[in-house]
């Protein structure tokens, strides 16, 4: 599977400040060192459905963790995934009457497409399950054997109890963790587990719905959690910087991964910190394609909305905040961007090396970007009101906003 292409991303002058970001396993701020390669890990989409903001905020996030990371002068390798063969697809397929590979390849198409246009970094490996499969299967006979898995009516289970270090993700107590996997995917209720919270490895065939030779498991298709797991070892090993994505993540998904890894490779932890963006709301609720209530990405642009507004709309919340889409938001964010444009389209302004700083010193804490586009708003405001003589200074502010902010003036 391919990506989306890559905008150029300007170097500044000076470093970038190393990063302290708020990892959900410690329930802290930890100040991140990479070697001179930043492994990150974000889960991706399962496409049947288009891009939502929920989605676009939480992508927003993970693109600024690389964005500091290459302002230190590192390269950063930046693995995604598509969950390419899942239920909610085959359902939507079944709804639609049309084929499931086809769904897929249609909204992988279009989230890259919102990707470009919002101006995220793409991943160096862009991973579908369906493409993975054959690293997964080796990895649940490991776990079988090893007495780390079992088998239950040809389904193949994961063992919790396996990993002294289950829970250690998500800090939730068992009771949290049965309502969060039956809510999430999981199967708490079925009988014969060994525990309630046990996930699914590699699921048996099912008439009517896809397979692949799963070699001494049987036909069948991966589970959710291990299909990750795969692809992050596969390609970045253990002990990676970040594994991100959604605060609904967190449990059971980042949980499970995590467990699994361990018990593979008897390493810990799976990943240095465990990094979650927080949800978007509509009318009060989570937008979620379950509940339906979504503002796609690709409408607003269809209705003219310049990507670079959608882009500070989203930078206008921290990213670990749980926050609701507005009219208002979005037309704050237009705002916002003519002033930005009509600021860098003088010959000259206010010195801005100081501005730059600022923007490092916002985005290196825990993500700050809504301090940074503070600082850009008062510079701007200073043009705006007495000017300066700085001949470079608009061209400084312009590229630090591109380079830092993803945002292009």
């Amino acid at each position: 599977m391919y990506a989306w292409p890559a905008s150029e991303v300007p170097v500044l002058p000076g470093k970038g400040r190393d990063l302290r970001i708020h990892d959900t396993a410690t329930g802290g701020l930890v100040t991140l060192d990479p070697g001179p390669v930043a492994r990150i890990y974000v889960c991706g989409i399962t496409p049947y459905d288009a891009t939502h903001l929920g989605h676009a905020a939480t992508y927003n996030a993970f693109d600024l963790v690389q964005r500091v990371w290459l302002d230190t002068k590192r390269q950063v390798h930046y693995v995604q995934n598509v969950t390419d063969v899942d239920d909610p697809l085959l359902e939507r397929a079944e709804r639609d009457g049309i084929d499931w590979v086809a769904l897929a390849e249609k909204e992988t198409a279009l989230f890259r497409e919102d990707m470009t246009a919002l101006r995220m970094l793409p991943p160096q490996d862009y991973i579908g399950a369906v493409e993975a499969i054959p690293g997964i299967v080796p990895l649940v006979e490991r776990l079988r054997d090893a007495g780390a898995a079992y088998e239950l009516d040809g389904d193949v289970y994961f063992s919790v109890e396996s990993d002294p270090h289950f829970g250690e993700v998500s800090g939730l107590d068992a009771a949290a963790m049965r309502l969060l996997s039956a809510e999430r995917g999981g199967d708490p209720d079925r009988p014969g587990k060994k525990n309630p919270l046990d996930p699914m490895l590699w699921m048996a065939a099912r008439e009517g719905e896809p397979s692949w030779d799963g070699g001494s498991l049987g036909r069948g298709r991966p589970g959710w959690h291990i299909e990750c797991v795969a692809i992050a070892l596969d390609h970045l090993g253990m002990g990676f910087d970040v594994q991100g994505g959604g605060s609904d993540l967190a449990f059971p998904h980042h949980e499970m991964g995590a467990s699994h890894a361990q018990v593979l490779t008897g390493e810990f932890p799976m990943a240095k910190a465990y990094v979650h963006a927080g949800m978007v709301a509509l009318h009060g609720e989570k937008m979620s394609k379950s509940r339906g209530n979504l503002v796609f990405v690709s409408r607003l642009r269809q209705d003219g909305v310049d990507p670079a507004a959608i882009r500070l709309a989203l930078l206008a919340h921290h990213y670990r905040a749980d926050w609701e889409w507005t009219d208002q938001v979005l037309e704050e964010a237009v705002a916002r961007l003519g002033r930005w444009r009509a600021a860098v389209s003088r010959p000259d302004g206010p010195p801005a090396e100081a501005l730059v700083e600022e923007i490092r010193e916002a985005l290196a804490d825990d993500l700050d970007a809504p301090a940074a586009l503070a600082a850009v708003d008062r510079w701007a405001a200073l043009q705006q009101e007495q000017g300066g003589t700085d001949e470079g200074a608009p061209g400084v502010v312009s590229r630090a906003v591109d380079a830092l902010l993803g945002v292009a003036l």
